[in-house]
């Protein structure tokens, strides 16, 4: 099914997902995986595979303006089309968690939920992708760019980090879309060049989400993404050749930091 190149949507009833293993992408993938176990309601889905640039193609701008995945149609509403992460996660809790299993009914922690849905959308997601960018995709290494997003990163994860000092999850000591929203991000902190074992409560709650089935489930769709903090680890002690490169890369990102005097603060 991943391998298939889509070309339009194939379902006519339901939720069909369109998405690809990003941090962005499984947000979607997550929820609808808590929602068949909760309520039983399937959903179908497609992989578009962003490096072919299928999310630019007419058919795929039509549902999702941006060309970004995910985007999810509900053809049970009229075909209604939703892109953006947030707004996903947000429409799904609304017509279907019912039992507001995943999300709230106390209009403070609704709002509470939202701030931090937020904060990840304009926060940790673009600054941990630009992380990605400088540290890994730029054609040539930008000291500058490398620690002033490595650095952005983690101090948001320290934010985090902190507000999970006393509490299991983000909002209500309730796992919900709030967490989801940031979990993909975090599961990717190793790879951005983030040690993840230097915040403690939010390693914590990492392994907390990752346990869960429906989760496990969601992030391998449409297949486990190779940048995951467990694959990562496990790509390094089984591939010496990428262990010597990433040594270097975390030489560089530690050496960026010292040239422009780096310091860690949170918030």
């Amino acid at each position: 099914m991943a391998d298939q190149r889509p070309n339009g949507l194939k379902a006519n009833k339901g939720i069909e997902l369109l998405t690809w293993g990003t941090p962005n992408g499984v947000k979607a993938s997550i929820l609808l995986e808590e929602l068949k176990e909760a309520y039983g309601k399937d959903y179908t889905w497609q992989g578009i595979n962003i490096s072919q640039n299928i999310q630019k193609e007419p058919w795929f701008t039509k549902l999702g303006p941006n060309g970004r995945i995910p985007v999810i149609v509900d053809h049970d509403n009229g075909g209604f089309a939703v892109q953006e992460g947030l707004a996903i996660l947000a429409y799904l809790a609304r017509h279907y968690d019912l039992d507001h299993k995943f999300s709230f009914t106390d209009p403070l922690d609704i709002s509470r939920a939202e701030q931090w849905m937020a904060w990840q959308h304009g926060g940790l997601g673009p600054m941990q992708g630009q992380a990605n960018h400088f540290n890994r995709a730029a054609k040539e290494r930008i000291p500058y760019g490398m620690q002033r997003y490595t650095g952005e990163t983690e101090r948001l994860v320290g934010i985090l980090d902190n507000h999970l000092k006393n509490t299991d999850y983000l909002v209500g000591n309730k796992y919900s879309i709030a967490d989801i929203a940031s979990f993909g991000w975090v599961n990717a902190l190793r790879f951005s060049g983030v040690d993840l074992d230097a915040f403690p409560n939010l390693e914590a709650w990492w392994v907390r989400i990752l346990a869960r089935p429906a989760v496990q489930k969601g992030i391998s769709i449409p297949s486990r993404s190779p940048f995951g903090n467990e694959a990562y680890l496990q790509r390094l002690k089984d591939d010496k050749e990428f262990a010597d490169k990433e040594h270097s890369l975390m030489d560089a990102i530690a050496k960026a930091k010292e040239q422009y005097g780096y310091k860690y603060a949170s918030p």
